[in-house]
C-alpha cells in the first residue's frame, strides 16, 4: 500500500516534470513549435505542439484507465480512451501554443483532482492494457511524470534516458506517423 512519502513523491515529481516541459514549450515561437526532426522516428517525429497533443491525448487515457481500475477489479482497459480533448493531434498546427499548453494544464488538473480523492489502499488496485500489462494505480500515475520526462528529451533535441517497458518486450507499432 502506498504511503504518504509515496504519495507525495508521486505528486511532487507531476508537477516537476509537468513544469519543466511547459517552460520548455512556453519558450517556443510558433514556428519553432511546428517544427519537426527529419530524421526522428515514432513520436520523436513529432513537432512539440504535436508532442503536446499527444500528452493531452495520453493524459485523458491514463486517468480513464485509472478510474476504471477504481471503479473494477483488474479490468482490462482496452479500448478505454479517455474524454475527447480539445486538440487532438492531428489539429495541433491549427493553435497556437497557449491554447495547447492550456490544455495541458486543463488535463492535469482533472488528474490531480483524481489523485486529491484516492486513498492508499486505492493506489494498489491493478488495470490491464495490452501494451503495458498490468499495473497498480500507482504505476499507472507514475508513468505521467516518466511520459512527460520523454517528450522534454524529445523536443529538446535529446536522447529521452526513460523508455517505456511494453509488455510484448518492443515497442508495439501503434503510433500515428507524421503528420503534416
Amino acid at each position: 500500500m502506498a504511503d504518504k512519502q509515496d504519495i507525495r513523491a508521486l505528486i511532487e515529481k507531476m508537477a516537476e516534470e509537468r513544469g519543466k516541459l511547459l517552460a520548455l514549450v512556453e519558450a517556443l515561437n510558433e514556428s519553432e513549435a511546428e517544427q519537426a526532426p527529419a530524421d526522428a522516428e515514432g513520436e520523436a517525429q513529432w513537432s512539440a505542439k504535436q508532442q503536446c497533443a499527444h500528452l493531452t491525448e495520453m493524459e485523458s487515457a491514463y486517468r480513464a484507465w485509472v478510474e476504471r481500475a477504481l471503479a473494477e477489479d483488474s479490468p482490462d482497459v482496452t479500448g478505454v480512451r479517455g474524454e475527447q480533448v480539445a486538440i487532438p493531434l492531428e489539429e495541433a498546427h491549427q493553435h497556437p501554443v497557449s491554447d495547447l499548453v492550456a490544455e495541458m494544464r486543463r488535463q492535469r488538473e482533472l488528474t490531480q483532482s483524481l489523485i486529491d480523492g484516492l486513498t492508499p489502499e486505492q493506489y494498489d488496485r491493478t488495470a490491464t492494457q495490452p501494451i503495458f500489462g498490468t499495473l497498480t494505480v500507482m504505476q499507472w500515475l507514475r508513468s505521467y511524470y516518466r511520459h512527460d520526462r520523454m517528450h522534454q528529451a524529445q523536443i529538446a533535441g535529446r536522447e529521452a534516458n526513460y523508455v517505456p517497458r511494453f509488455s510484448g518486450g518492443s515497442e508495439p507499432d501503434q503510433r500515428r506517423t507524421r503528420l503534416q
